[in-house]
């Protein structure tokens, strides 16, 4: 499997209530399971604040490395939600509203007796040449511009973009993932690991230990696009274990 088979991806969150700790990021997660299900790679995530800069240097540096990016927040009615513009400054292109999000937006703001204020307009001023992403549940729409991804910052509603947008998507083998399960603490196995590793260098490995009720335990992952290989490295490391006796 060559690297160029390998579809990649980034996450960027974006909203200074990330970084302050009053909110919680409950987005790359659910992107990141969902991005492994139909075989795309997430490679970084990064959280930057609402300041324009940043945003801007952050999505040029993304789209620049990575087959798709995906950002999180700041496209709602409020004057520090900056994504769009942001997005449109990375783009060198205007951003204004777009009759299409005004055509999406207005018959549900009606139907639920919701002004389509000025603030609420905000909502629909997407970057020149981009597409919209559907919104399912509250009708603003997300954007695609290149390759770049913008979405609500909103989980219920992150999740209706980005399934709006996977039909978009070019996919990659997916990757499969095995474990073990050992009763040692992880220095324990810290060197038997590495060597495996080293015979297995195409087959991702990472350890990941824990203790509790006074006994130590160490998962041992392994993931891999080739089922084949994954099975052969699962069976050797599992093998070497009983051998010395640290399963």
């Amino acid at each position: 499997m060559s690297h160029g088979d390998i579809i990649t991806a980034a996450v960027l969150v974006i909203g200074d209530e990330i970084l302050s700790g009053r909110t919680h990021d409950r987005n790359i997660g659910a992107i990141a399971e969902h991005l492994t299900a139909i075989g795309i790679a997430l490679r970084e995530v990064r959280v930057v604040g609402d300041v324009r800069d940043d945003i801007v240097a952050a999505v040029n540096a993304l789209r620049a490395r990575y087959t798709y990016v995906f950002t999180t927040g700041g496209i709602g009615p409020t004057h520090d939600d900056i994504t769009a513009d942001s997005i449109g400054a990375a783009f060198g292109v205007a951003v204004d509203i777009d009759p299409r999000a005004v055509a999406l937006m207005a018959p549900v703001y009606a139907a639920r007796g919701i002004e389509l204020t000025p603030a609420r307009l905000r909502m629909a001023r997407i970057p020149e040449g981009a597409d919209l992403i559907a919104n399912s549940l509250s009708a603003a729409p997300g954007f695609q511009i290149g390759n770049v991804f913008v979405m609500a910052g909103v989980p219920d509603i992150m999740k209706s973009m980005l399934s709006a947008a996977t039909q978009r998507l070019r996919t990659g083998p997916k990757m499969n993932a095995v474990s073990i399960v050992v009763h040692r603490a992880e220095g324990d196995i810290a060197d038997l690991f590495a060597a495996h590793q080293a015979v297995f260098p195409d087959v991702a490995m990472g350890s990941y230990p824990s203790f509790a009720d006074g006994r130590y335990r160490t998962e041992l992952v392994l993931r891999s696009v080739d089922a084949k290989r994954l099975e052969e490295a699962r069976a050797g490391l599992a093998r070497t274990l009983a051998e010395r006796e640290l399963n």
